[in-house]
């Protein structure tokens, strides 16, 4: 299994993210390996004001990769998930990125702002795998997936006997990710940014 941890954070009036990467070893099908061979990584979404209006920022989703070199052909999947935890935060949280942001230390501030779960989507709607051999994985979020969920969700799969070689993702469009931004929307102290941990999970089955 191989994971991909992010921590996003978004900033107002400026949308920063900030890439933190985990690899944990594949598991021992046989020969070969399963790893990506470019990881997800979530662009920087637009500048967000707060305006007291509903706001859905966009951004293209980055293209990522699979190299699958198993020889006993267990198909393959890719989940997300926000990851919660000490230190950690599964939805979109108040954070100081430095040692100090006025009283608050560096870290999620405890009982601080927040966004609901499900704030931030992927659609995979017109995008698709190239390369490899055989049969294509497939992207499953033709209908938004939620990013920033507690409970995994799974964005692809290869099934059994399928996703062999390297596969890349290629054509997600400009409104790929979007960002749903409530008009209850807190503003923060200028030092402090909404941050969330994400994490990708690719394993074997389909």
């Amino acid at each position: 299994m191989t994971r991909r941890i992010l921590a996003c954070a978004l900033a107002l009036p400026v949308a920063l993210w900030l890439p933190v990467a985990l690899w944990l070893p594949a598991n021992a099908w046989g020969a070969g390996e399963l790893k990506f061979g470019t990881a997800p990584a979530l662009p920087t979404l637009p500048a967000v004001t707060i305006n007291a209006r509903s706001q859905t920022p966009h951004a293209t989703m980055t293209n990522f990769s699979v190299s699958n070199t198993l020889t006993t052909k267990p198909g393959w999947n890719i989940t997300v998930a926000g990851q919660s935890g000490t230190g950690k935060s599964a939805v979109f949280a108040q954070y100081c990125p430095k040692a100090k942001c006025g009283s608050e230390p560096e870290g999620y501030a405890t009982g601080g702002k927040t966004l609901p779960a499900n704030s931030l989507t992927l659609s995979s709607s017109g995008a698709s795998f190239t390369g490899g051999t055989g049969t294509a994985p497939a992207l499953q979020c033709s209908s938004a997936c939620a990013v920033d969920s507690p409970t995994a969700v799974k964005v692809a799969s290869a099934a059994t006997g399928a996703g062999e070689g390297t596969w890349t993702t290629t054509g997600f469009s400009s409104t790929s990710l979007t960002l749903n931004v409530a008009t209850t929307l807190k503003a923060l102290p200028a030092e402090e940014v909404y941050r969330v941990n994400i994490l990708w999970t690719l394993a074997t089955g389909p």
